[in-house]
């Protein structure tokens, strides 16, 4: 089967971007490949006892039984791949992946359809924007078919954990670290390229959509111009926990990250926003905001736009959203639904926002939500198997 897939290569190329060189002062952050015709493969000899289909899954807590290892340095470039044991890691106290946040990572997921085939979700994107992140922080280059077939070989191994119900899937997620043993700011000489995997249950339990409230505070600020929020780092990530839990304390389950002395709509929480609306000219629109350097380039945010296209039902566009604009459009009633997208939960809807001490009551359940719910059945209707499409890729 894997020499089948990788019988392929052109194919995965073209779904693949090419990604312009980033000079790290030398080109020392550039290396070549490791290869996946290289893999090597150690089974565990104490398999982990699987979750019972009865019991929730929850999100991140239960691991499979191997993992993908591949380490690099300066000196040698990428040793070869190894599929191990799932096991903890030994780094050095001053790895700078720890002190100087030199780590990024992704997350992908794998679904088993009806017709017990594994396949992966559009992983050529979260490949494409892994070698975007890795470059930003220097860490070493790497062949994006490669790791996309190591990923693959990985899941082959421990397929018997991707679960069956609708609504559950096998979270992928790849990690990338500087490895550097040395407490100066720089370039790392050392990197570790690592893959494991979980069984995860559905976001919404049943076919129940739960809305969220929103704090939309211009107060905290997630990224800006200039900086790395289109990259998928820790980074990014760590520093919200705490705007997260003053969320809660004020009523509200997820923050709107709001940019700009106009106080700009960007993301919700960790997922890309969208407002299905109709505009100040008359048209009906599906709205997200631009990928201008502030805006993470999601998956499923990509995967909508397309399937909204694809409808040629409703104007689609990407542009700057004020909170000034969502405002008068609340109040001239021409609201329909507010949602995000997300690896996590696909889309969620969005029933209240807590702007300037006043709760906005968003219209989404109302409205259905008539979009969300159609976006959700194609996405499942794709990612199962129920509809072929070139999105999946077959395990």
């Amino acid at each position: 089967m894997a020499a089948a897939a990788l019988g392929q290569p052109q194919t995965w190329a073209r779904k693949l971007l090419p990604v312009p060189w980033l000079l790290c002062g030398s080109r020392r952050c550039v290396s070549s490949s490791f290869k996946a015709t290289d893999l090597h493969l150690e089974m565990t000899q104490e398999p982990h006892k699987k979750p019972n289909p009865s019991e929730p899954l929850v999100f991140g807590s239960i691991f499979t039984d191997h993992m993908l290892m591949v380490e690099w340095t300066r000196e040698k470039g990428w040793g070869h791949p190894r599929i191990k044991p799932f096991q903890n890691l030994t780094l050095h106290p001053a790895c700078s992946g720890l002190h100087y946040s030199l780590q990024l990572f992704e997350g992908l997921k794998a679904f088993k359809g009806r017709d017990q085939r594994v396949r992966l979700f559009r992983p050529w994107l979260n490949m494409d924007r892994m070698l975007r992140s890795a470059q930003r922080l220097c860490l070493p280059s790497f062949d994006k078919v490669e790791l996309l077939e190591c990923i693959r070989r990985l899941i082959e191994v421990d397929k018997d954990w991707v679960p069956e119900d609708t609504g559950t899937s096998l979270y992928v997620r790849p990690v990338l670290i500087g490895n550097e043993p040395s407490l100066g700011v720089g370039l790392s000489t050392q990197a570790l390229l690592f893959v494991i995997l979980c069984p995860v249950g559905s976001y919404f339990p049943g076919d129940a959509l739960t809305p969220v409230s929103l704090l939309a505070d211009p107060t905290f600020v997630r990224a800006w111009m200039g900086g790395v929020g289109d990259c998928k780092l820790g980074g990014n990530y760590g520093p919200t926990v705490f705007v997260q839990q003053e969320a809660k304390k004020r009523g509200c389950q997820q923050v709107l990250w709001l940019y700009g002395p106009d106080h700009q709509l960007t993301e919700v929480g960790t997922m890309n926003i969208f407002v299905y609306w109709t505009h100040e000219d008359g048209v009906l629109e599906l709205v997200t905001p631009p990928l201008d350097g502030v805006i993470l380039p999601g998956v499923l945010r990509q995967s909508v736009l397309d399937l909204a296209q694809s409808w040629d039902e409703f104007r689609v566009a990407q542009r700057k959203v004020t909170m000034k604009e969502l405002l008068r459009a609340l109040a001239e009633g021409r609201v329909r639904e507010v949602f995000g997208s997300g690896t996590a939960c696909q889309v969620c809807p969005v029933h209240k926002i807590l702007y300037q001490g006043k709760q906005l009551h968003i219209p989404t359940m109302e409205n259905g939500p008539e979009l969300i719910l159609r976006f959700q059945k194609e996405l499942k209707a794709i990612q199962y198997g129920i509809r072929a499409h070139e999105w999946m890729l077959p395990v």
